[in-house]
């Protein structure tokens, strides 16, 4: 009788280890399963972007694009979005090569970039383009003044775009020559004398003015004030989608704003 009290107790406990560990599996797999939901978004983006993205004085990437993506993140759930950075003109091959998902660093719309690749809908801010010169430079007063002079611009950016355009439709005589290292080479070339402009926006020129002594001020009228975007593969319209429904919270809430006053020193996130 002992002996069958036995083998039955055996028995329930074999049956009761079995359901805890098949519970345990299925939680586990469970979790995994939740765990895979959440999509990795690798988010391009630079460095050397005064007040837009930049390494600060401690190394850390910030800026506006910089935290306005990542308040975006906070949004969405199912993506964790992770910065990878580089040179600029390296960005549209990294994204088209699927090295990284969509590029956070104030994207204009042009007809070369629209016919590649996927903007999102939703403008985050409005990019004021200035010819800016050395403050102790007199001549220059607009563009038309830049007829024999020497322009750097960083190759692919929208600056150069325009003003490669402008050169050729208007046969405007402006040298073009392209900066190597980003703001530093523009700031350098311009401060020594070696380049005679750039076209950039004020937001950049004040915060060289303040953290780098860059000794520049912008001149004449905006040749160009249009909205900025963010840049992804052809076929991420459900990142898209997800992006401009952040954005669009975001801007409900006043982050956009406050972000841009921040970061840019007025609300460059009116009027759109």
């Amino acid at each position: 009788m002992k002996k069958t009290l036995l083998i039955v107790m055996a028995l329930l406990l074999t049956f009761l280890g079995a359901c805890s560990s098949k519970e345990t599996t299925s939680t586990a797999k469970s979790g995994d399963s939740k765990d895979k939901k959440v999509q990795k978004i690798i988010v391009g983006t630079g460095t050397q972007f005064p007040n837009i993205c930049f390494l600060d004085k401690n190394g850390k990437l910030t800026g506006y694009d910089v935290e306005l993506v990542r308040q975006i993140d906070e949004k969405l759930p199912e993506y964790e979005f992770e910065f990878k950075t580089m040179e600029f003109s390296n960005l549209l091959l990294s994204l088209e090569t699927n090295k990284i998902d969509f590029v956070a660093h104030q994207m204009e719309v042009n007809d070369e970039r629209k016919e590649k690749f996927l903007f999102n809908k939703e403008p985050y801010n409005v990019f004021p383009l200035q010819v800016t010169v050395h403050q102790d430079n007199n001549d220059i007063h607009s563009i038309k003044d830049l007829k024999g002079k020497k322009a750097i611009v960083s190759a692919t950016s929208n600056s150069a775009v325009f003003l490669e355009k402008y050169n050729k439709e208007n046969n405007a005589g402006i040298e073009i020559v392209y900066s190597g290292q980003g703001a530093d080479d523009t700031k350098n070339q311009i401060k020594t004398g070696r380049a005679d402009a750039t076209i950039t926006t004020p937001f950049a020129v004040d915060f060289l003015n303040k953290q780098a002594d860059a000794q520049q001020k912008v001149v004449g009228e905006p040749l160009l004030n249009s909205k900025v975007y963010f840049l992804l593969r052809k076929d991420e319209t459900p990142l898209q989608k997800r992006i401009d429904e952040a954005l669009v919270e975001l801007k409900k809430e006043g982050a956009v704003s406050e972000l841009s006053k921040k970061w840019l020193g007025a609300d460059y996130s009116v009027g759109f």
